[in-house]
């Protein structure tokens, strides 16, 4: 870690393959043993340093074949293909768990567990999310297509509305739970259908989360 201060306030989308719940946000197992996920970000506010990163975009793509903390994990970075070189350079920071406390952010504590970082990728990134409505979009052509959208109830077939409170969590307070669909084609491939979503206001700095 560095002495560089950093912070970002931004909307998040989040597609995993467990189930709508998604045992991890409990410190329980994976629904099905293993953990793929991708995410999105859409900085509203940021900076890293003296450099500002507001309306900047990110991705994360993730894979482990177990637990997250059992380790052994891959990983990969889309950014925004707008970010000039400091930029780049920042948000590669931030979100490889740089310049950050230890334990105090998840892109900190998922740094931890990769096995494999692959090489960045800077590209066009078609991001849409509406917290409230539990309404996501991702694309990052040739590399990654998502969306979510509300859980069913299933014998009305109406909207049903969940949240998750964490208080003392190092990625958000609280989420909009939904349901999601994914496909990654590269550098990792699979592929989510119908798991666990989440959409999310995350503010969040070198310390953790800001309150």
């Amino acid at each position: 870690m560095t002495d560089v201060k950093w912070s970002i306030k931004a909307r998040e989308f989040v597609n995993c393959n467990c189930s709508y719940g998604c045992p991890c946000q409990f410190n329980g197992l994976p629904t099905y043993g293993d953990c793929r996920a991708v995410v999105g970000m859409q900085i509203d506010q940021g900076h890293h340093g003296d450099t500002r990163l507001d309306g900047l975009r990110f991705v994360n793509i993730l894979r482990w074949p177990g637990a997250i903390h059992e380790g052994k994990g891959e990983a990969a970075v889309v950014i925004d293909e707008r970010a000039n070189e400091p930029q780049r350079a920042a948000l590669i920071r931030i979100v490889t768990g740089q310049d950050t406390e230890p334990g105090a952010t998840i892109f900190q504590v998922f740094s931890t567990t990769f096995e494999k970082l692959h090489e960045p990728i800077f590209a066009p990134i078609d991001f849409d999310v509406d917290i409230d409505a539990r309404k996501g979009r991702l694309v990052v052509r040739g590399i990654t297509e998502g969306r979510g959208e509300p859980i069913k109830n299933p014998v009305t077939g109406a909207a049903h509305r969940a949240r998750i409170d964490i208080p003392d969590g190092f990625e958000y307070s609280l989420a909009e739970i939904g349901r999601g669909w994914s496909k990654v084609a590269r550098p990792m491939q699979f592929t989510l259908a119908d798991s666990y979503a989440q959409f999310a206001h995350v503010n969040l700095c070198q310390s953790g989360i800001l309150r």
